[in-house]
């Protein structure tokens, strides 16, 4: 019988020790969340981001700036945030309006106030087995297998997916776990062939159910990062989720899976950023 790997359940449960750690500070820890412009699915991931410091005793300061600012005006918010004593966290939300350059922005984060581990010193602290803050949605699925105790060592893992904020980081953490990792993407071919040869499949391209429930090997665990709206309102995966799930003996359900694992970690990231600068 398939089991779900439950999102929702596991950062209920991580959400007390997060209480407790903010408790032992000497101030409480600052998340800035950066918004720039009005997309509707940006302002919902605000959104659950504020509700979740709200939870755990963080401050929350979130900065809208409209969708025509420019690159220059930008810049100088992330400046400012920088030089914030009483901001421990900086996030700019993704996707930015065409027109600003996102690695130019990223870049420009202290990398100690980098809570989404994005930049590329963070990046480069994690290939080199010395990480300081994680991409929260890697993170997350990590803290997913853990919590489900899948064993990674020897197994076949297959990321979807080769993006610096998902695919790239969460390869690192499975080789890190003693996996063999296979990384694929839209020029890999014979998919199918792969995903059925995998004992752990994490997919990660955005793309509405592209993974086919029949390709999933026998008793193999699926992590479905995606999240999908469709023309008739569902959510759905990366994963054709009901066909898959009679296979896997192990899956996230979209939503519900790998998303409250996000903002769990990103809360964790912030405690930890905040910890290391009151030291």
């Amino acid at each position: 019988m398939t089991n779900s790997m439950n999102g929702r359940l596991l950062a209920k449960e991580r959400a007390a020790g997060l209480r407790e750690a903010v408790s032992k500070l000497d101030r409480r820890p600052g998340l800035a969340v950066v918004l720039v412009g009005e997309d509707p699915a940006s302002q919902v991931y605000v959104g659950k981001k504020t509700a979740a410091c709200e939870r755990l005793g963080l401050l929350h300061r979130q900065i809208t700036l409209p969708a025509d600012s420019s690159q220059e005006a930008l810049l100088a918010q992330i400046d400012a945030l920088n030089s914030d004593d009483s901001i421990d966290g900086i996030l700019v939300q993704l996707p930015l309006p065409k027109g600003l350059d996102t690695n130019a922005v990223l870049d420009r984060i202290d990398p100690s106030k980098d809570v989404d581990g994005f930049h590329p010193e963070n990046l480069g602290l994690l290939a080199q087995g010395r990480a300081r803050f994680v991409a929260c949605t890697p993170a997350g699925c990590m803290a997913l297998l853990a919590r489900w105790n899948v064993d990674l060592t020897g197994k076949s893992a297959l990321v979807i997916g080769r993006s610096t904020i998902v695919g790239r980081p969460m390869s690192l953490l499975l080789d890190r776990a003693n996996a063999t990792v296979t990384v694929a993407h839209s020029r890999t071919p014979n998919l199918a062939e792969r995903v059925a040869e995998a004992d752990v499949v994490v997919a990660a391209i955005g793309r509405p159910e592209a993974i086919k429930g029949e390709w999933i090997k026998p008793g193999a665990v699926v992590v479905d990062v995606g999240i999908n709206r469709l023309d008739d309102g569902r959510l759905v995966g990366d994963v054709e989720y009901e066909a898959a799930a009679t296979r896997a003996s192990l899956i996230t359900p979209v939503p519900g899976g790998v998303g409250p694992m996000t903002i769990s970690m990103l809360m964790s990231n912030t405690i930890d950023a905040a910890t290391r600068r009151q030291q």
